[in-house]
């Protein structure tokens, strides 16, 4: 036997060599780097038709024949694969890769609406979506905005070092910070379930139970987006003249009422643009479903790859890329089309509710 390394080198005139058994029918080619094997072709094309035994004439040019086990198989124009066909000449199975390209127009939209395995999830998926973007705004936006009061507090001592503090989630990569949450909320081993047991006795399911996998999102994106805010919020806060500050301590006002009565109002109208923009972000917040959970717990009865904590676009993803009957990519283009369609019509309905574009 020659050795692997000089086989290697010659590997290119050992797939050129086509080796004729004595029958002068058998054909032999490398198939291995020790191995010649014979290679037949599986499939061979009918042009001239051929007539079944329940009487059908079949005349299509395209026709084949699968030499190992005899059966035909045609092209379906509406799936766009090689199907095998029964004695009636109707298409049965399962089709056969890879197909080709037909046109389907409206198809994918109205699957959208009309499979019950899609529709339901999309439904789920896209009020969580809408839930999950709502309520990250609405906590990074308070914890931010107190933060940032607390900072700016002139009695508070070492702001400096509280301020960087606060800031440093920010300066991570959120793809690193987002792979460290994953190991702290770990069922098993993680920091946070070994302190949770040691204190309360509580193990809690965060990756197998829908509602604390989306609990758990929601902390470690609050975690990521808290200081964004509290650094629109600390440079907004000097522009609010302490004047009203001043004149709320004369009338008897504590820190609480300025709060809601002067911060809050004022920042919230430079603030509005800044949310709708922050809205649309989560929204669309691919790699922090892609790395924490990926979609799961999964949606039973589901017919695409869908998650409870799936957002749209990780959806739109899992469908074009990990379908377990391949790669739908019309599907998720539909998808994605309604989804911009979607975060246009939330922006709009966002801009007219806030009035923000009357103010810009």
């Amino acid at each position: 036997a020659a050795p692997i390394r000089a086989i290697v080198e010659h590997r290119t005139h050992l797939s050129d060599l086509d080796l004729v058994l004595p029958d002068g029918t058998t054909h032999l080619t490398l198939s291995s780097l020790r191995k010649f094997a014979a290679q037949k072709q599986q499939y061979t094309r009918l042009l001239d038709g051929i007539k079944l035994e329940s009487g059908v004439v079949i005349k299509d040019s395209n026709l084949l024949r699968d030499t190992q086990n005899g059966e035909l198989m045609l092209p379906n124009g509406e799936t766009g694969f090689y199907q095998y066909i029964d004695q009636q000449g109707e298409f049965v199975g399962k089709g056969v890769a890879p197909g080709f390209v037909v046109s389907v127009g409206w198809k994918n939209f109205a699957r959208i609406v009309t499979d019950p395995g899609i529709q339901s999830p999309f439904l789920q998926i896209f009020i969580w979506t809408v839930i999950f973007s709502t309520c990250s705004v609405a906590f990074t936006l308070a914890i931010g905005m107190v933060l940032a009061c607390l900072v700016q507090w002139e009695e508070l001592k070492g702001r400096g070092f509280y301020r960087v503090m606060l800031i440093l989630p920010y300066a991570i990569p959120a793809f690193i910070s987002i792979l460290v949450f994953k190991g702290l909320f770990n069922q098993n081993f993680g920091e946070i379930n070994m302190f949770l047991e040691a204190a309360f006795g509580i193990k809690p399911d965060w990756y197998t139970n829908p509602f604390l996998a989306k609990v758990m999102i929601l902390i470690v994106n609050t975690w990521l987006g808290y200081p964004y805010m509290m650094i629109l919020c600390m440079g907004l806060l000097k522009a609010i003249p302490e004047d009203l500050y001043e004149a709320s301590a004369m009338d008897g006002a504590g820190p609480v009422q300025n709060f809601f009565k002067i911060t809050v109002p004022l920042l919230m109208k430079p603030l509005t643009p800044l949310l709708i923009a922050s809205f649309a972000f989560n929204f669309n917040n691919f790699v922090l479903i892609q790395l924490l959970t990926n979609g799961a717990p999964d949606i039973i009865g589901a017919s695409t790859p869908a998650g409870t904590t799936d957002l749209l676009v990780s959806y739109t993803y899992r469908i074009a890329f990990q379908g377990s009957g391949g790669q739908d990519y019309g599907l998720a283009s539909a998808i994605a089309t309604a989804i911009f369609l979607i975060v246009g019509a939330l922006a709009l309905l966002n801009l007219k509710l806030s009035k923000a574009d009357k103010q810009l």
